[in-house]
């Protein structure tokens, strides 16, 4: 008889994890990195304010600082290590069964055009998923000569299959921004995307070789190398900003949103936005999905931005 040997759960302390402050993490960009950005998420040339140095409002694009964690503190390639290993309390892992779950932005003020600055990660939380851990992280980007007014507050969650089963909390329960039942989005937005997006995108700093390397993605279940999941992200954020805020980056407030399915490059993407009423006058909120045209697959759900309050019309493109 044959016997199969099943891998034992991971052996993780959440009371050691949970808590754990990294050390700050210096970053640093450019103008010419926040156009890089721009150009790969989608904003073309009727938006030169992301695009262009001599524009007089030019601006950063408010989801600029998701890229900075793996972007680090030089303008060189940074090598890829996922994470693994760099938590008390949380054994090393494959960090190619590393997956993104959620993220959340949340904007405190504007983004300068480039400079040295600061990232503080907090671990908020691991779950025990059954079929995976996930791992928890909420950051600020901070002037370290001035922490005390951070530029923005990231939350993201990290979904690490086959190393659930060890017995830990399951989480609290997540916020389902769902569209409203029998409403028609009141606006989408198509992007057809290139076949060599993530060799773009990943310039911006996720030099991941999941993204590019047609050896690597068979290996870990794809096809293909896969588009960033924060560059879709960036999309939707685009395509809200613009739809909903004239394009003004002082209008960006929040945006969170789930991944749910693998997007390849060249694929369309269709973000459609519904507007719902707000906790306070004074805010637009928008739900949103993101499906990719050809699977027909929503590949962001649970999507939900806040906007500074708008008498404009949005803009739908078809």
């Amino acid at each position: 008889m044959s016997s199969t040997t099943k891998t034992p759960p991971p052996q993780v302390d959440v009371s050691k994890a949970v808590g754990f402050k990294a050390p700050p993490q210096k970053v640093l960009y450019n103008s010419r990195d926040l156009m890089l950005y721009a150009i790969s998420i989608g904003v073309k040339q009727d938006e030169l304010k992301f695009l262009y140095e001599n524009e007089q409002d030019f601006a950063a694009f408010p989801t600029y600082p998701l890229v900075l964690m793996l972007k680090g503190d030089n303008h060189g390639v940074a090598v890829y290590g996922g994470g693994a290993g760099d938590v008390p309390g949380i054994p090393a892992f494959d960090p190619n069964k590393l997956v993104h779950g959620d993220q959340s932005l949340e904007v405190h003020r504007l983004l300068p055009l480039g400079g040295e600055f600061e990232l503080h990660t907090t671990v908020t939380g691991v779950y025990d998923k059954g079929k995976g851990m996930v791992i928890e992280r909420t950051t600020k980007m901070v002037d370290p000569k001035d922490p005390s007014r951070p530029y923005s507050s990231m939350k993201g969650s990290a979904f690490v299959r086959g190393a659930g089963g060890w017995g830990g909390p399951k989480g609290p329960k997540q916020n389902a921004y769902e569209p409203p039942k029998d409403k028609a989005p009141d606006a989408i937005h198509e992007d057809k995307t290139n076949d060599d997006l993530a060799i773009l995108y990943r310039l911006s700093g996720d030099y991941n070789p999941l993204h590019i390397d047609p050896r690597i993605a068979p290996k870990v279940g794809f096809k293909k190398p896969i588009l960033h999941g924060l560059c879709t992200y960036g999309h939707a954020a685009h395509a809200i900003l613009k739809t909903f805020g004239s394009s003004d980056p002082n209008a960006f407030k929040s945006i969170t949103g789930r991944f749910t399915a693998p997007v390849y490059p060249g694929d369309t993407l269709v973000t459609k936005m519904w507007s719902v009423p707000a906790e306070s006058k004074d805010q637009q909120k928008i739900i949103f999905q993101v499906a990719a045209k050809e699977s027909g697959q929503i590949v962001i759900n649970g999507g939900c931005a806040i906007l500074a309050a708008s008498n404009k019309a949005p803009q739908s493109k078809l």
